[in-house]
């Protein structure tokens, strides 16, 4: 097992990636350039958390474009795992590996601050090992996360049971004031439909050390484990 994180410029959750795979999980994590061709053999691919290309035209919009997508898009189009965090998960919907869009928070403005999330489908392996009950406590730092689509891909995605997270209270309760960014029905995350790209809003390598007091985030990651065990 062994998880490639891409650097693009203007990453800037790369390093927290990096530590979280080699030091946290103990599982082989290496950095993939963004002009490389190359994705060394990786298992899992992680499109971190940041502000690619400096979010010109749209976040994600040029990154999507760049060398080590082709590899990415490659990668997905076999099977192969490939996660979007934040800004990779505006990637993610830019390169169509995902449907729906990233648009600008309903505020207007930068939302950085812990939230509430609730898985809703355990068909995932990120979400696979979670309970129907958990609330996940997960910081947010993002000025376009508010999660959008047409009606009828709405239903879609509901149908195939494609929504991993929806942001809640602390009790678990989805509710409006519980939305941190106006995004249709509280989607947090979601996944493709062979349910092998996942993308998600929140920073789980964020809330996955001890020392920050907060370890909800590794839980996402024991997939890695799991697969590391595999192989």
């Amino acid at each position: 097992m062994k998880i490639g994180v891409v650097v693009f410029p203007g990453s800037n959750c790369d390093r927290d990636t990096l530590y979280l795979g080699n030091q946290l999980l103990g599982v082989e994590t290496v950095p993939l350039w963004h002009k490389s061709h190359n994705l060394e053999g990786c298992d899992f691919i992680i499109l971190p958390g940041g502000f690619s290309y400096g979010d010109y035209l749209r976040s994600g919009a040029i990154a999507r474009f760049a060398p080590i997508m082709q590899e990415v898009i490659a990668h997905a189009d076999r099977g192969g795992y490939v996660m979007g965090i934040c800004n990779g998960f505006q990637i993610l919907t830019e390169a169509r590996l995902l449907p729906g869009a990233l648009l600008r928070n309903t505020s207007r403005l930068f939302a950085s601050k812990p939230v509430h999330l609730k898985a809703q489908s355990f068909n995932s392996l990120i979400t696979s090992a979670l309970q129907p009950d958990e609330v996940l406590q997960i910081p947010i730092a993002h000025g376009e996360g508010r999660f959008y689509m047409e009606s009828d891909e709405l239903k879609k995605l509901n149908d195939n049971d494609q929504v991993l997270f929806r942001y809640c209270d602390a009790s678990g309760q989805i509710t409006d004031e519980a939305n941190p960014n106006g995004s249709l029905e509280n989607i947090a995350g979601i996944c493709n439909e062979g349910r092998n790209v996942f993308g998600m809003m929140p920073h789980p390598e964020r809330a996955a050390d001890a020392v920050l007091g907060n370890t909800d985030g590794l839980r996402l990651f024991e997939w890695a484990l799991q697969l590391a065990h595999k192989h």
